[in-house]
């Protein structure tokens, strides 16, 4: 599957986050991070990673609690799992490689980290191009019963522990099938699922998720109200793209929303549900092409 990309791990404060990277040494332009969602793995841009790499330079790290990265302890109010400190972990990775500046791809779990990357290291993040979501607090603020159906893991996995970690631990390959089968089926390639199995049933993986998604309801939503009522937005140009079939573009207005979050922002729903890089690779390639030309 990562023919061609080499695997390195760089070490943040104590925790061992894992990555790839290829692609042309010789490519002048800014390379490209791609970030995947939950409860999935980089494995998830198996369709799309290699070809871009063919033409430029290109990195994936698994988000900490994910994957091989580590599962460091959540800590109070799951800071540990803040969005702001897996943004720090991305910016660690591309310093090591000397990068910079970089572009940003990401899905899911992994565009929330991108949209915090982009707030607090502007000076790093040249562009980036957002997956299947709308932002955080306005997702939460603006909850209704049918989303609340729909993603009903937000809400499951927010619970105090250890009742989740408790469930998902009782049956982790269950929690994986019936959380994104729900969402669709039928596209993953059989070696991507692996990663997903293997790293699902990986010792810390459940209080990991839930720690991240506590972040995201807690520590994430004090620190985009604070960047709300300071006024701040993601200055740099964003592109957005939802499943036309899925939760987030049923019920709410995604480029609506992105442009009360941010300056420079352009988008459209695709023929997908959720998951679009493994659902329609070839519309995330197009996109990506255009997008990140420059």
């Amino acid at each position: 599957m990562w023919t061609g990309f080499q695997p390195l791990t760089v070490q943040r404060d104590g925790v061992k986050i894992y990555a790839r990277h290829g692609g042309p040494a010789a490519d002048t332009r800014p390379p490209l991070l791609l970030l995947h969602g939950h409860p999935q793995t980089m494995a998830m841009w198996h369709r799309v990673a290699p070809v871009l790499a063919q033409t430029r330079r290109v990195v994936l790290m698994d988000l900490r609690g994910y994957g091989d990265s580590d599962r460091p302890p959540a800590g109070e109010a799951s800071a540990a799992y803040a969005k702001r400190e897996m943004a720090r972990d991305a910016i660690a990775l591309m310093q090591s490689l000397g990068h910079a500046r970089f572009a940003v791809l990401a899905h899911d779990r992994g565009a929330r980290v991108a949209h915090r990357l982009a707030l607090d290291h502007p000076q790093a993040v040249t562009r980036l191009m957002l997956l299947d979501i709308a932002p955080t607090l306005a997702m939460y603020e603006g909850t209704t019963e049918a989303f609340a159906r729909a993603y009903w893991h937000w809400f499951f996995l927010i619970q105090p522990a250890p009742l989740p970690e408790r469930l998902i631990e009782a049956d982790p390959m269950a929690y994986l099938r019936d959380g994104m089968g729900r969402r669709g089926g039928g596209f993953f390639d059989e070696r991507a699922w692996a990663a997903y199995e293997r790293c699902i049933a990986r010792p810390g993986t459940a209080a990991a998720i839930c720690a991240d998604y506590r972040a995201g309801a807690g520590i994430d939503l004090d620190h985009d109200r604070a960047d709300r009522d300071a006024g701040r937005r993601v200055t740099q140009p964003l592109r957005v793209l939802w499943g036309a079939n899925g939760v987030v573009g049923r019920c709410f207005e995604p480029l609506k929303l992105w442009h009360a979050a941010a300056e420079n922002v352009s988008g459209r729903a695709v023929d997908s549900g959720h998951y679009i890089a493994e659902e329609a690779p070839d519309v995330v390639l197009a996109e990506a092409t255009e997008f990140f030309k420059d």
